[in-house]
């Protein structure tokens, strides 16, 4: 028996940021992104093709002060997202980790959908900008995520030369982590993926 579409849709407005967003986790990889950091966008574009979501998400923030508000605000909305989609959270896998080799980079990331909110990053960016983005905000758009998602998620490089190839071979660990973390599991079907009963 064929499981229902999970989806979910948000809007989020405060004084410095404005974010609608439409997520879909049975997706096909179609995306509509606009932050207004085009750098960004594309990690966002990789990370719903790479998981196989789908994702409309538009955020208008204060960019004339800073990078800061958008950039986390969107990791927020993006939690949000998940969080409302994938409910109870019953007959997921739960959890899922990706290793991915982008050139001479090697990336990993091992998330957890249990509820309780961590996060630990080493992404070993030299450099304060890529593209167009303020690279010590990754960090940031992470921790805004996991708080919200109630995930626990541990990004790693272990080594790598180029700083572009680090942080997108994060976003498409995270993509792949997160695909299998919050599919479903036939043999586990209705249970809680948790022995206390609750997540």
């Amino acid at each position: 028996m064929r499981r229902h579409i999970r989806k979910a849709s948000i809007e989020r407005l405060t004084t410095e940021t404005q974010i609608s967003g439409n997520l879909t986790i049975e997706g096909s990889g179609k995306y509509n992104v606009s932050t207004g950091i085009r750098f960004f966008d594309h990690m966002l574009e990789l990370f719903t093709k790479h998981g196989g979501f789908d994702l409309t998400l538009k955020a208008n923030g204060d960019l004339d002060v800073d990078q800061h508000h958008t950039v986390e605000d969107v990791g927020i909305a993006l939690g949000q997202l998940f969080a409302k989609a994938l409910g109870d959270r019953k007959g997921i896998n739960r959890a899922g980790y990706f290793v991915l080799p982008m050139d001479e980079t090697l990336a990993v990331v091992a998330v957890d959908l249990g509820g309780r909110p961590a996060l630990v990053y080493k992404d070993l960016v030299k450099v304060r900008l890529v593209g167009d983005l303020q690279t010590e905000l990754v960090e940031d758009f992470f921790g805004g995520f996991v708080n919200h998602a109630g995930a626990n998620l541990h990004a790693k490089i272990l080594y790598g030369r180029s700083n572009h190839h680090k942080i997108e071979a994060i976003f498409k660990c995270f993509a792949r982590a997160m695909r299998y973390a919050s599919s479903h599991d036939e043999r586990l079907k209705n249970l809680l993926p948790s022995t206390k009963g609750l997540l």
